[in-house]
């Protein structure tokens, strides 16, 4: 795990995000609390349980973009799932137990691709090695001296080629494992998709494997090459290890949509696959033990993030004992008119930058006044007022409708630098203001 301080998170985050500091405060702690758990003597690290956060705001806050983001920085295995997906047992809808499942699958991939890389130089040579045998099959060697030189002399101007790039179009003859596997499909209830991989994944290792012959040319056949010497060369019953001990240390999972399956009304009875989705949650929570295809993982120390609008419903109507494991509450702020500038302006992947590398693609200069993007901040805040208020969503909405016209018409265009002006903004997007009925359909 990178070992960053809170504060050099909070700045990572503010790259991407516009404000929302108290959210990003829990989380950079929460981050660096990984890390010095790994720090701390044996005995005492298994009795530190992980201060799970909710995080609490409307939609298009930043929420989801807290998470995606923190992935990237925590070189940990993360899964973001939302928790509307899993319904209670015997009900139709997915296992709780799946989320641990796919974390796992996510981190043996993870370390697979690292160890491959780490053996990356030594598995180019191998490749090389069998390129070359492939274009120079070997013959038997005589015993006359001659013969074997100019075999090795011949080799050795292949691969000066080969090295060049002089042989890249050419076309060779590769042997690939043949992925024909029995057709199976379980036609069930969603939620038996593990059932239907794992069958799968035992008549491929029962039956023989068959091999095919498929031209490729000499660069795609290099590539493919390096990527079966690599595999050749990694022990998967390390990775295997590697990965579940990462899981069970600093795994993180982002649970959206947690305020969907808080019961609202407790007055009709139990409430099917809420409540019930909430105590099949729980154990995973509280530290248990989940069957994988690679073995037990234990989820003890795995950080959970949840996150919800909790506008219909509130965390205390989530039941206790699930409240009692998310410690932590983060409150996320609306978005005002200033946050909609920024986020139009300021963040590394802001949407004026991206529109304008989009229609930069059609040799098109587009640039924008500064009252232009004012007022378009100032229509999206308007426009989430009088409707329903999606947060920073919004944006993207009104600036699609905004430069519909030149996205239309950007390819026949004669003029290559388009200025985007207030009034450009006024005439585009003025009508959806003063008629309300429109701007919900539209807008």
């Amino acid at each position: 795990m990178k070992t960053l301080k809170p504060r050099e998170i909070t700045e990572e985050l503010n790259r991407f995000i516009i404000g929302q500091n108290k959210a990003k405060r829990a989380v950079s702690i929460a981050l660096r609390n990984r890390w010095r758990r790994q720090m701390i003597p044996e005995e005492l690290r298994d009795e530190i349980a992980p201060k799970n956060i909710i995080m609490i705001g409307p939609t298009g806050v930043g929420k989801t973009e807290i998470a995606r983001r923190l992935a990237k920085l925590a070189n940990a295995p993360f899964l973001k799932i939302e928790a509307t997906k899993f319904t209670e047992v015997g009900y139709v809808g997915r296992d709780v137990e799946s989320m641990i499942r796919d974390l796992t699958e996510l981190a043996v991939n993870m370390v697979k691709k690292e160890e491959q890389e780490a053996v990356m130089e030594k598995a180019k040579v191998l490749a090389e090695e069998r390129m070359l045998d492939i274009l120079l099959p070997t013959q038997k060697k005589k015993t006359i001296g001659n013969e074997i030189e100019q075999e090795d002399s011949s080799r050795e101007k292949l691969r000066a080629l080969f090295k060049a790039g002089k042989l890249d179009e050419k076309m060779v003859e590769v042997e690939m494992p043949d992925r024909v596997l029995p057709i199976i499909e379980i036609f069930s209830a969603s939620g038996m998709e593990e059932m239907d991989m794992q069958i799968r994944d035992i008549f491929g290792n029962i039956l023989p494997k068959k091999t095919k012959r498929r031209k490729l040319k000499v660069k795609e056949a290099y590539e493919y090459l390096i990527q079966e010497e690599s595999k050749k060369l990694i022990d998967m019953d390390k990775v295997v290890k590697d990965a579940i001990e990462r899981v069970e240390q600093s795994g993180i999972i982002f649970l959206d949509e947690i305020d969907k399956i808080a019961s609202r009304d407790r007055t009709h009875g139990p409430d099917v696959s809420r409540e019930g989705v909430q105590r099949d949650i729980l154990p995973i929570v509280e530290g248990t033990t989940v069957t994988t295809k690679y073995g037990m993982v234990k989820t003890d120390h795995i950080l959970f993030i949840a996150a919800g609008a909790f506008h219909m419903s509130k965390p205390s109507d989530l039941i206790p004992e699930l409240q009692g494991r998310f410690p932590i509450r983060v409150e996320l702020d609306p978005l005002t008119k200033e946050d909609f500038y920024r986020i139009l302006t300021e963040p590394d992947n802001a949407l004026i930058k991206q529109y304008k590398a989009l229609l930069a693609t059609e040799d098109i200069a587009l640039d924008f006044e500064k009252e232009a993007i004012e007022e378009i901040a100032e229509i999206a805040q308007k426009i989430n007022e009088m409707t329903e208020n999606i947060g920073a969503r919004r944006l993207y909405t009104v600036m699609e409708k905004l430069l519909d016209d030149i996205s239309y018409s950007a390819p026949d265009m004669e003029e290559k630098k388009i200025i985007i002006t207030r009034e450009y903004v006024r005439e585009k997007l003025g009508e959806f203001l003063e008629r309300e009925d429109l701007s919900r359909y539209i807008l």
